[in-house]
C-alpha cells in the first residue's frame, strides 16, 4: 500500500513569469527515458517482481525503498511544470473565449494547452508519451542493480543540462535537489553492487562529473547532508537500509545516514486557475461554491482543511463572500 502525504519534497517558489519552452525542457525530466516516470516505474516493477525478498531483504528494501522517494520526484517535476506554465494564457479578463490562446501557438509543446490543461504531461520534452518500455526489470538482481545505477548516472546527466538550459527559478530550483538526490539512489545502488559483487563502482565517482558543491541551487541541500541521507519512506517497514548504505561517502569521506522518518516536506502552492484551458473550469468560481456548499453540508470547516504555501488567488475569499 502507499501511503500519501500532501507536501513537496522541496520549496519551490511560487509561479512568476511564465516559461512555456523551459516547461517544455523541464517535461524530459517527468517521461524522458531518464526521467522520474523511468525511475519511479522501473524501481517499482523491480519490487513488485523481487523473489526471495526474505533472503534478500536488504537489498529488496533499498529497491522499494528508493521507489517511493522516486513517486514524490514526479510530483515535483509536475509541480514545476505548472508552476512555469502559469500566466501563460490570459486570466480574469472577463472576455469570453476568442483567441486567448494565440499567444502560445508557437509554444514548443502545444499539447500542455490544447490536451493538458496547461499542465504537466506524462511525456518528455519533445511530446513523446512516456513508455513502459523505459522500465527494465530482469528478475536477476545483479543486472538489475547495474541497470539501475546506469539509469541514475543518465539521469544526472539530464538534470544538468535542463538546469543549463532553463534559467526560471522554479526549474534551477528542481533542478538542484534532484541532482543532489539523485547522486544519493546513484551511490545507493553502487553500494549494494559492491555489497554484494565486490565490484566497486564507488571510484567511478563522481559519474558524470559534475561538481554539485558548486552549484547554487544545490549547497543548501548539501548544507542540510542530503547528499549524504537516504530517508525511510515507511512508518514501520524497510528497516534493512542500513545494512547496504553505509560507510564512507566516495567524494567526501563522510559517513552515509539511514534517516528513520521521511522528511517533513512543504506545503504545495495552490496553482491559479487558468480559464482559457478550463482549468478547473472557465468559471472557477463555480466550482469553488459548489466545493463550499458540499464542504458545509458535509459538517466539514468552513475554510479548506488542506494546507496551501499560498491563499488561492483570492477564490475561497470571494465564494465566502458571496455566500454571506
Amino acid at each position: 500500500m502507499i501511503q500519501r502525504i500532501d507536501r513537496l519534497a522541496v520549496e519551490l517558489p511560487p509561479p512568476s513569469e511564465p516559461d512555456p519552452n523551459g516547461a517544455a525542457a523541464v517535461q524530459e525530466l517527468m517521461g524522458g527515458r531518464f526521467g522520474e516516470m523511468s525511475t519511479f516505474m522501473n524501481y517499482t516493477f523491480q519490487s513488485f517482481n523481487f523473489r526471495g525478498r526474505q533472503q534478500a531483504r536488504p537489498f529488496y528494501d533499498l529497491i522499494a525503498n528508493i521507489a517511493a522517494e522516486e513517486f514524490g520526484h514526479i510530483e515535483l517535476v509536475a509541480a514545476t511544470i505548472n508552476t512555469m506554465l502559469t500566466g501563460a494564457s490570459p486570466t480574469g479578463d472577463g472576455k469570453a473565449p476568442s483567441a486567448s490562446l494565440a499567444a502560445v501557438k508557437g509554444a514548443r509543446l502545444s499539447h500542455h494547452y490544447l490536451l493538458g490543461g496547461q499542465g504537466a504531461l506524462p511525456a518528455d520534452s519533445q511530446a513523446k508519451p512516456w513508455t513502459g518500455d523505459n522500465v527494465f526489470s530482469s528478475g536477476d538482481l545483479i543486472e538489475d542493480l547495474t541497470h539501475n545505477y546506469f539509469l541514475e548516472t543518465g539521469a544526472r546527466s539530464g538534470k544538468l543540462r535542463v538546469y543549463e538550459m532553463v534559467e526560471h527559478p522554479a526549474a534551477r530550483a528542481l533542478t538542484g535537489y534532484l541532482l543532489v538526490r539523485g547522486g544519493v539512489h546513484q551511490l545507493a545502488y553502487a553500494r549494494a553492487l559492491e555489497r554484494l559483487t565486490g565490484a566497486d563502482l564507488t571510484r567511478l565517482f563522481p559519474s558524470p562529473n559534475i561538481p554539485t558543491e558548486k552549484i547554487p541551487e544545490c549547497q543548501p541541500h548539501i548544507a542540510k547532508k542530503l547528499h549524504l541521507k537516504l530517508y525511510r519512506f515507511s512508518p514501520s517497514d524497510y528497516r534493512e537500509l542500513a545494512a547496504v548504505f553505509n560507510g564512507p561517502h566516495p567524494e567526501t569521506g563522510e559517513e552515509l545516514i539511514v534517516e528513520e522518518e521521511m522528511p517533513e516536506g512543504f506545503p504545495p502552492t495552490d496553482m491559479p486557475p487558468q480559464p482559457a484551458v478550463f482549468a478547473p473550469d472557465y468559471a472557477p468560481e463555480d466550482v469553488a461554491e459548489v466545493a463550499q456548499r458540499l464542504r458545509e453540508a458535509a459538517g466539514l470547516p468552513k475554510q479548506p482543511t488542506g494546507v496551501v504555501a499560498n491563499d488561492p488567488s483570492g477564490i475561497v475569499g470571494k465564494v465566502k463572500d458571496k455566500l454571506t
